[in-house]
């Protein structure tokens, strides 16, 4: 199914309005006219980090429209007002530091290149040594690991509106709890090295109650052979979430939850060591760092 990149509804500004305000503003005494002129106190989410598992907050501009814009052949979440658009971008941890770049369609049909930047990071490395068996895959596991693989890429791919507000971008951190395991933290099982953990590992006892970060639509449900029991959320234009290892699942697909509503609870199913909560954060098919969703 073709993905679509629908122009919603959205807030107008009379060419009227912004005159009588910059009008008003003239009229302030200098110090209230800066006070007036500085941004709000507020942070803005989700926080912008140009590298490699990072998010690129990157302005378009005034446009009376929705611009549509695409990281490769993936959509993009686009944000904000006809007065100043952004595109949120999620970075691979694959990426490589240099020059990047987003597509914007233009009115006319035509495209434009907008670049920006990724920094490098260093991201920490573990060195284990366990058991072979616990790190190479039987035949079986190996194709059932495949067909869950296909089946999560169909989930993944999920943009869908309405769009999330763009003010209200803050996370509630799924369940309270030390976080055990760093999102980028790239481990080395008997010197063979693994892909970097694409998510946040929280500890938590079994049975603690997980909840919605934002509010969400349940788009998949199941149990895999490394998450285990694994639930997906969607949170419009490309944003997701999932939350695996849970002891049990509350929702079923189609369900639509509030912030901070229960989605199940701990536990350790999987390939896990012990119970704790593995959150992921995915924004245009990328898995993103979920700490810049969330407070200091």
């Amino acid at each position: 199914m073709p993905i679509h990149h629908p122009d919603l509804p959205h807030r107008l500004l009379s060419r009227r309005s912004a005159l009588l305000g910059s009008v008003g503003l003239l009229a302030l005494p200098a110090s209230r006219l800066a006070a007036a002129a500085a941004p709000p106190s507020s942070e803005v989410w989700p926080n912008a980090l140009q590298v490699p598992g990072g998010i690129a907050r990157l302005s378009l501009g005034p446009a009376a429209a929705r611009p549509v814009a695409h990281a490769g052949d993936v959509p993009l979440l686009v944000l904000g007002d006809v007065i100043e658009w952004t595109a949120l971008v999620g970075i691979p941890l694959s990426a490589m530091p240099g020059k990047a770049s987003i597509t914007l369609q233009l009115e006319g049909g035509g495209q434009r290149q907008l670049a920006y930047t990724v920094a490098s990071k260093r991201y920490s490395e573990q060195r284990l040594k366990v058991a072979p068996g616990t790190v190479d895959l039987s035949p079986d596991n190996e194709a059932r690991y495949e067909r869950e693989r296909a089946h999560q890429a169909t989930v993944m791919a999920t943009f869908s509106t309405p769009l999330p507000d763009a003010l209200s971008l803050r996370m509630q951190v799924p369940v309270p709890g030390r976080r055990s395991s760093s999102f980028g933290l790239r481990r080395v099982f008997n010197g063979q090295s693994r892909n970097p953990h694409s998510g946040m590992d929280i500890a938590a006892g079994t049975g603690t109650p997980i909840v919605s970060p934002l509010p969400a639509r349940v788009i998949d449900t199941g149990d895999y052979f490394f998450n285990g029991n694994t639930v997906w959320l969607d949170h419009g234009g490309g944003l997701l979430s999932m939350v695996c290892h849970l002891s049990d699942i509350g929702v079923k697909p189609g369900d639509a939850l509030k912030t901070g509503e229960r989605v199940g609870a701990v536990g350790a199913t999987g390939r896990v060591t012990g119970p704790h909560l593995h959150w992921g954060v995915m924004l245009n098919r990328t898995m993103v760092d979920p700490a810049l969703f969330l407070a200091a």
